[in-house]
């Protein structure tokens, strides 16, 4: 009839709408998403306060500012050491990065052939003589100015390059500072908020689904939860066991800037399978200052703790962990960074988690009849 046609016509307008807006306020949509993730994990803490009779709100604003002075006390005290190491790394990184080109046009044509730079023109063994004596003092006249135009430097030259889209493509966010804060008081308060009464929002959203589904919906949501807050709280753990152990293997090879490098490592460490990477570049580069041997040390050193780390302290900290498979990781990775920049990037591995929840309880389960392992029967089987 005309009133069904009108009615799906208006559905599908205000779907469109919500798509148009969540799209136009994506960096919102990613930062309340960050909020939210964090929030989850705050009310595990909250819930043991409540046994001890603390109200959740009292417990959510006290574990976040005991956090936020944690951090602001470990920043103050490792501050002097972290400045002053950065501006030695930010001063002998271009230096590194010589070393290493200089190491592979040595060892052969690779720095030409990864990034596609030409080779600079050899010199001639032997100057033409001059034709006359004005010739010659020309040529004399201009042989320091052709010396003092070196060729530039094609890594170096290519990694600006690449530094300098990585930014722009990444990084838009860090062009203003108020942007920044904003964001970060955001993050806080939906945290808080939702640490403190996580029942009212899931009660809200209980609202949206028929009363038959509601059972189904409930479980869904509550495996979600789940799911996100193993999550980060592992990587959290991880965070600070990957920053102290590279800080402590960097120190006994006696590279320089251990403390920042090691303080990078821990911060990429919350971006799965390319933080790692990313924060291994600058490591060995540091280490070409003193010879090759050490940067192949120190490349040993990060593959050996990342074995480590997927070997033993995940499987942990996380029992069974999430299943992810590398390489639906890496796409989506890819994917949301394209599409969102830098925070795609960091919350890509939770909404990949989360997004795999609804389709393997409603889908995998009950369309195509597979049993699936959930994290919520584990922690059944923990409280049994």
């Amino acid at each position: 009839t005309g009133r069904d046609v009108l009615r799906v016509a208006l559905i599908v307008a205000a779907v469109y709408i919500v798509l148009r807006t969540l799209w136009f306020a994506n960096d919102l949509v990613l930062i309340a998403f960050i909020g939210v993730l964090f929030g989850l994990a705050i009310s595990a803490g909250v819930d043991r306060l409540e046994r001890l009779r603390v109200p959740r709100g009292v417990g959510a604003a006290f574990i976040v500012l005991s956090f936020v002075a944690a951090m602001y006390g470990v920043g103050a005290l490792m501050a002097p050491t972290i400045a002053t190491q950065g501006r030695e790394l930010k001063a002998r990184l271009p230096e590194a990065v010589e070393r290493v080109e200089r190491w592979l046009r040595e060892h052969g044509r690779l720095s030409s052939t990864v990034l596609g730079a030409p080779e600079p023109a050899a010199a001639p063994a032997t100057a033409a003589p001059a034709d006359s004596a004005g010739r010659g003092q020309q040529g004399a006249a201009a042989a320091p100015d052709t010396v003092a135009k070196a060729p530039e430097s094609p890594l170096r030259s290519g990694l600006q390059r690449q530094l300098q889209n990585a930014t722009r493509y990444l990084f838009p966010f860090l062009t203003s500072t108020f942007a920044v804060l904003a964001g970060l008081l955001v993050i806080l308060f939906v945290a808080v908020y939702v640490a403190a009464d996580p029942d009212l929002y899931h009660a809200g959203i209980m609202h949206l689904f028929p009363h038959r589904a509601r059972p189904l919906a409930g479980r869904v949501l509550t495996e979600m939860a789940t799911v996100l807050r193993k999550w980060l709280l592992t990587q959290l753990i991880a965070m600070v066991v990957i920053g102290s152990v590279t800080t402590i293997v960097l120190l006994i090879l006696g590279v320089r800037a251990a403390f920042v490098l090691g303080l990078i490592a821990g911060f990429l460490e919350f971006i799965p399978t390319i933080g790692p990477v990313l924060s291994a570049v600058p490591a060995v580069a540091m280490g070409f200052l003193d010879s090759p041997e050490k940067a192949l040390y120190v490349m040993i050193a990060y593959i050996a703790i990342q074995q480590l780390e997927g070997h033993i302290l995940i499987p942990l900290l996380m029992k069974g962990g999430m299943n992810l498979p590398p390489v639906m990781t890496i796409l989506a990775q890819a994917l949301m960074a394209l599409l969102f920049g830098f925070l795609g990037l960091m919350v890509a591995v939770p909404a990949l988690a989360a997004t795999l929840v609804p389709i393997k309880m409603l889908y995998v389960e009950r369309v195509v009849g597979d049993d699936m392992k959930l994290m919520t029967d584990d922690e059944d089987d923990e409280e049994g």
